[in-house]
Order: structure tokens, then C-alpha cells, then sequence
């Protein structure tokens, strides 16, 4: 397990100080802006399936857009799609302040603009939450995690509140121009930043290719599906509380819009210590008892908050609910962070947020439509049992221990010297590697390959085959495909420090002298093409 760092240490780091100053005003005006547009829709419409859409409108775009997202992280300037999602998001809040403002919104509306900020979100998030391997070293990134999540919290606990008496006072117009504003800060942060240039020499993938690429990856990574799924059912039963609480405040406590940005208030203020107990946590517990407690914890405060006519007695659960949400998705995030190299990171942190934004998308429509076909109450209980089957599902699918892989570039690759006149682009190319293995090594070397054949493919190979010689047996040959030049020099340079330890494996049942034989061929039809006709010199 990395060593546990106190989050505060962080504040030292003059960048990520000021990215998280600028972080925190534009997550007040995004909470902000929810209670108005949560409040405005229990006006525009009295059906709860409406009002629990406004939570579900900003999280499904992140659930359609988030792989797109992360491609554009993992292949262009994070700092400059950073950029492009916040100015966006900033555009649609001013039309939407306007509307507001002249009483133009229908209930349609109001979701339709919703899901707009969900879609710069969406473009925002990956980018946003891969910077901070850029920013903090691996054993800080847990720390700058939790410490993301407790200034979003703290505006959870403050925002809601503020919102409620904006909204209260003002109306909804003026909670959307409160947002509007708040966007100003992480722009000009963004502007002011100097990003880490990347060094490769390869162009970005083709989009299809990165697509492609981020799904192999996950694929291939059992300890990334677990996660992805433990995040998908906290999201999906975990929303119903969210969702539905603006209906609970005025149909069960009776309550204004006051009432309930105080109620979103406890639930942020209980996140906050959630975010300040988690590295005590952590050290106590394994991940998989951590996240078995947030599940049932925020299950006993569905169970509360659906049935208590105490607003105290509800305050007191969302305490506890604000708590568990923190210390759940904080260490989902870590664990993705933590087992992905950094050529992927965004990728994988899009495919994260796809489940668990999906679920909540999902969770969104089927709570609201329970209580619209029955009560709050009810559809609480209904999502308090999922929560209770999520934290037993742990027993067979428990979460991985953060990754203690160095999963830097291993960087042993260096790019051959060709004597045909290829470009990045040119392909298909087959690469094989031969080896000599003894007879009695032949078990161990066949369990090795297997999980070379995982690796490869998880990097990007295709159409990967192991050969043995039939006349020569103690000959074989490990073959696979890349769709181009540059595919082979990306799929080697994918490579990780953790990745070493099965390489030096295989080299050492190797008994021929020296290292493997590797043979790089590009495939031909018998028409020759232009970049084969012109031979390089040698040396």
C-alpha cells in the first residue's frame, strides 16, 4: 500500500493550490446552480419522475461522452480541452440565466440545458482528474484525491445552503448567473498554468485506434472491472438519495428550498469528514472492508432519510450518507489512478466514470419512477436493498489494494534502424520472437506466455499466436500483428517497470545465446509499394 499522506501537505504545491482555489468557486457555482435547477422543476412540473431527471440529465452525458473525453486526454493538451469544456459551460449558463430570468423554461428545457453542463463536464472530467498525476508524485496522488473531493464537498456543504436562499430570495435566474460567474475562476487558472509538455515523438492515435486502444486496456485488467462495476452499483442505488430529496424536503418534510439546500448541506458537511477520515481509514482498513461499509452506511441513510417526518433526524443520517459517498468514490477513483499507466489513465478514468455517472443516469429514471408510481419512501427502500447487495457482492468480487506496480515507462525499447524507407504510417506489420526452451521448462514457460499474451494484447496486439517446430521442438516462436509502423513503436513503448518482471521471466528459460531473436516483417501483396522500393543504408 503507497504511503498514506496527509492531504493538507499538498497546499505546499503552488499549482495544484491554486487549480484546487479555482476548483472550489466553480464547484459552488455547479451546486449552486443544482438546487435551482432541482427547485425550479418541482415548479414547472409536479411529477417526481421530472424532478428526479434534472440529477439524470447531468450525469448521462458524462455516461455517453466520458471515452470520448478521455481520449482527447490521453492525445491532445489536457490544459487546452480543459479550457474549451469550461468556456462551454460558461455559454450555456449565461443563455440559461436568461431564459430563466424572462420565465422562457419549460420543463424540457430545463433538461435540456442541464445536459448540456453535463456534456462540458463530461469533457472536463478526465482531463481534470488525470492532471493530478502531472501535478503530485504517485505516493501524493491518494492524498490529492481526497483532497479534490473535500473542496468539493466543502462546497457541497455550503453551496446547497447558499443556493437554497439565492434561490429563496432571488429565484432560479439569478442561482444559474452565480454559476455562470463561478466558471471565471478555473479559466483564468487554466490560462495561468503551464502544462508538463509531452514527450513522444509519435503522433496522437486516430481516434478509432484510442477508442479501441482504452477498451482493450480495461478489458484485459480484471482489477479495473471490479472497480468499474462496484462503481457502477454504488452509482446506481447510491443516486436514489440525491435524486429524490427535493421531492422528500416537500412532500415528507414539508420543507422550502431553504430546507433543502440545508439538507444537501449536511450531506456535504458529512462528506468532508469523510474525505478527512480517509487516510486515517485507509491505514486501519483494506480497501474492500472501506467500501462494504460505505455501501451499507449510505443504505441505513437511505432507510432514514426515506421514512423520517424529523428534518434533525434526517440532517444526522445525510451526515453519515455525505461520508460513505466520499470514502466510496475517492478510493474508486485512487484504485483506477493507481493501476493505469499514464498512457491510458484518462481512458480508464472515462470508462470509471461511464459506469458509475451510467448508473447513476439509470438510477436517476428508476427511483423517480418508483415514487411516482408509489412514494419516496418506498423507492428509498428499494434502493437501500440494492445498497446491501452491492456490499455483499464484495465478498466474491472484493476491490484490489491500491496498485503498488510501478507502472512508469520501462523504457528499454529503442526503435530499430530500418533499411526500407517506412513512416509511422505504414503497415500491416508481424512481429515475431523465437525462442529455445528445454523440455523441462516447457510448463512454466507456457504459463509465462499466457500471461505475456494478456500483456500484448493489452497493449495492442493482434491476431497473437504461440508455434512450437515440429521438427525442432525446443524451438518456438511467438507472433502477433500491429495495424501500422508506428502501432509496434507505441505498443513497445507501453511498456511498464511492472511489465519487466515477466520479460526477465521469459528471457531466462531462454537457453539459446544471447537475448530472443526478433523478427519485424511488414506485410506485402505481390505489387510492391512506394516505401519498399527505396533501401535505407546500412549503419
Amino acid at each position: 500500500m503507497p504511503e498514506t499522506i496527509s492531504p493538507l501537505v499538498l497546499f505546499r504545491n503552488q499549482t495544484f493550490r491554486m487549480l484546487w482555489v479555482a476548483a472550489l468557486a466553480s464547484n459552488f457555482g455547479g451546486l449552486v446552480q443544482a438546487v435551482g435547477a432541482g427547485w425550479l422543476m418541482t415548479s414547472l412540473s409536479s411529477s417526481e419522475r421530472m424532478v428526479a431527471l434534472v440529477q439524470g440529465s447531468v450525469t448521462l452525458p458524462i455516461m455517453v461522452f466520458s471515452l470520448l473525453a478521455g481520449v482527447f486526454a490521453d492525445n491532445f493538451d489536457r490544459r487546452l480541452v480543459m479550457l474549451i469544456a469550461q468556456g462551454f459551460m460558461f455559454a450555456v449558463s449565461i443563455v440559461l440565466t436568461v431564459l430563466a430570468y424572462f420565465g422562457l423554461l419549460t420543463p424540457w428545457s430545463l433538461l435540456a440545458f442541464t445536459f448540456l453542463i453535463g456534456c462540458g463536464t463530461a469533457l472536463h472530467n478526465p482531463s481534470w482528474q488525470a492532471t493530478m498525476g502531472d501535478i503530485v508524485s504517485r505516493e501524493e496522488l491518494p492524498s490529492a484525491v481526497s483532497l479534490n473531493s473535500m473542496g468539493f464537498n466543502l462546497m457541497r456543504s455550503v453551496g446547497p445552503a447558499a443556493g437554497g436562499a439565492i434561490v429563496a430570495l432571488a429565484g432560479a435566474a439569478a442561482a444559474f448567473l452565480v454559476n455562470a460567474l463561478s466558471y471565471i475562476a478555473i479559466i483564468m487558472a487554466l490560462f495561468r498554468w503551464r502544462a508538463p509538455v509531452r514527450d513522444t515523438r509519435l503522433p496522437p492515435e486516430p481516434m478509432g485506434t484510442a477508442f479501441a486502444a482504452g477498451l482493450r486496456y480495461v478489458a484485459m485488467s480484471p482489477n479495473l472491472i471490479r472497480v468499474i462495476l462496484r462503481g457502477f452499483l454504488f452509482g446506481l442505488s447510491g443516486v436514489a438519495l440525491l435524486a429524490l430529496l427535493p421531492v422528500v424536503v416537500r412532500v415528507t418534510l414539508d420543507g422550502s428550498a431553504l430546507l433543502y439546500g440545508a439538507m444537501l448541506g449536511c450531506f456535504g458537511a458529512g462528506a468532508v469528514g469523510g474525505a478527512l477520515l480517509n487516510a486515517h481509514l485507509r491505514a486501519r482498513f483494506i480497501n474492500e472492508q472501506i467500501a462494504r461499509g460505505a455501501f451499507l452506511g449510505l443504505a441505513l441513510c437511505c432507510g432514514i432519510v426515506g421514512h423520517s417526518p424529523y428534518a434533525p433526524v434526517s440532517g444526522v443520517a445525510l451526515l453519515l450518507g455525505g461520508a460513505c459517498w466520499v470514502l466510496a468514490m475517492s478510493m474508486f477513483n485512487v484504485t483506477v489512478q493507481l493501476s493505469t499507466p499514464r498512457w491510458v489513465v484518462g481512458r480508464a478514468l472515462a470508462l470509471f466514470q461511464t459506469g458509475t455517472f451510467g448508473g447513476m443516469a439509470i438510477g436517476s429514471w428508476l427511483w423517480g419512477a418508483i415514487a411516482q408510481h408509489s412514494n419516496p419512501g418506498t423507492s428509498l427502500t428499494w434502493a437501500l436493498v440494492l445498497l446491501v447487495g452491492g456490499a455483499f457482492i464484495g465478498l466474491r468480487l472484493p476491490l484490489p489494494e491500491f496498485g503498488t506496480l510501478n507502472l512508469d515507462p520501462l523504457n528499454r525499447f529503442r526503435e530499430p534502424a530500418l533499411r526500407l524507407d517506412l513512416n509511422y504510417r505504414s503497415g500491416p506489420v508481424m512481429v515475431m520472437v523465437d525462442y529455445v526452451i528445454d523440455q523441462s521448462d516447457v510448463s512454466e514457460f507456457l504459463e509465462a506466455m499466457s500471461e505475456r499474451r494478456r500483456v500484448r494484447i493489452r497493449d495492442g496486439a493482434q491476431q497473437w499466436t504461440l508455434l512450437r517446430d515440429l521438427e525442432k521442438p525446443e524451438h518456438w516462436s511467438e507472433s502477433y500483428h500491429v495495424p501500422t509502423w508506428g502501432e509496434y513503436v507505441r505498443h513497445n513503448q507501453r511498456r511498464t517497470h511492472a511489465d519487466a518482471a515477466l520479460s526477465d521471466r521469459i528471457r531466462a528459460l531462454h537457453r539459446a545465446p544471447g537475448l530472443p531473436t526478433v523478427h519485424r516483417m511488414i506485410e506485402r501483396q505481390t505489387v510492391a509499394l512506394h516505401d519498399d522500393m527505396r533501401l535505407q543504408p546500412n549503419g
